[in-house]
């Protein structure tokens, strides 16, 4: 009897040993796939961290962000000189091309062609950094206590909608024929722009970030500094362009109205001595002028910071 009960005990045990190694052997066989599943989902993860960045060549980068705006220039070029051709207007009134390049030659040659242009960069420049300290602070008081937030936030949009030359014969009342009349003009047009361009980067800013930065010590000007400011750059930045563009439409404003020795000869004012003087070629080329400036100053200081902050994003490739 003890023979047979031992015997059952001895097949099961047997049974169960076949059992596990049989199910062992499957196991054996599927870990190298498994390993090399993980193995290509870690270097999948890992091309996706790497940012592959690579330098266009000289010709391409030429074709893509210099013959673009060489073509437009030609292009607008030719169709004014047909249209001088083809007597569209009277010549008083549309002046050739080249009429418009002998008055940039005179004034060049007089030497004052950079002191109109530098007298209102200085004036434009000035008057946006002052701008940019009163409004960066408001806007942040504004964006963080709603109680400033609905006082204030209505007043910064209608602000913002007011036409710029309105201001002017009011601030020439209040300080005269001056430089506080300009940089008066042009706080009160570019303040509530970059105001408004913090607040509403700041609005979507993710709840998240203010409480990881709560949870580190990030609180109150520290938080502004190192949470808020940059994660509100992509609003911030588009602010401080309209505030530039505000700026600039301002000053230009300004200059046109206000008249005085002390305030210089600024582009604005330029233009305005030649429409009084029925000089249309030194009119097209205050009008060119002023264009060219507002390009100017976008391209080498605005678009290259919007550039950076997208690009510290994800948002945009290095090498467009």
């Amino acid at each position: 009897m003890a023979s047979t009960e031992t015997e059952p005990t001895g097949s099961a045990a047997g049974q169960d040993e076949a059992t596990t190694a049989d199910a062992a052997v499957p196991a054996q066989k599927a870990a190298p796939g498994v390993r090399h599943d993980m193995s290509g989902l870690e270097a999948g993860l890992d091309a996706l961290e790497t940012v592959q960045v690579q330098r266009s060549p000289i010709g391409e980068l030429l074709l893509k962000k210099v013959l673009p705006p060489i073509s437009a220039i030609v292009l607008v070029l030719v169709v004014w000189q047909l249209a001088v051709w083809a007597k569209l207007a009277d010549p008083t009134k549309l002046p050739s091309p080249s009429a418009v390049g002998q008055e940039l030659s005179d004034r060049w040659q007089a030497g004052d062609l950079f002191s109109i242009i530098w007298t209102s960069v200085e004036h434009g420049l000035l008057g946006f950094l002052a701008a940019l300290a009163i409004g960066t602070p408001l806007g942040l008081l504004v964006a963080r206590v709603p109680f400033v937030r609905a006082a204030i936030g209505p007043i910064l949009s209608g602000l913002q909608s007011l036409p710029s030359v309105a201001w002017v014969p009011a601030a020439v009342i209040w300080l005269g024929l001056n430089n506080s009349t300009m940089y008066a003009v042009i706080l009160l047009g570019a303040v509530p722009s970059i105001a408004n361009g913090l607040v509403s980067g700041i609005d979507q800013v993710p709840p998240l970030y203010l409480r990881a930065g709560r949870t580190i010590g990030a609180t109150g000007l520290r938080g502004a500094w190192f949470i808020l400011l940059p994660a509100a750059l992509p609003g911030y930045i588009a602010g401080l362009k309209q505030g530039w563009a505000f700026s600039w439409r301002s000053l230009m404003a300004a200059e046109l109205i206000a008249s005085s020795p002390d305030l210089g000869v600024g582009l604005g004012r330029y233009l305005e001595n030649m429409r009084e003087s029925s000089d249309m070629a030194g009119v097209f080329l205050g009008i060119l002028l002023i264009l060219f400036v507002g390009i100017a100053i976008d391209q080498i200081i605005f678009s290259p910071l919007e550039r950076w902050v997208l690009r510290s994003r994800g948002l945009s490739a290095r090498s467009q």
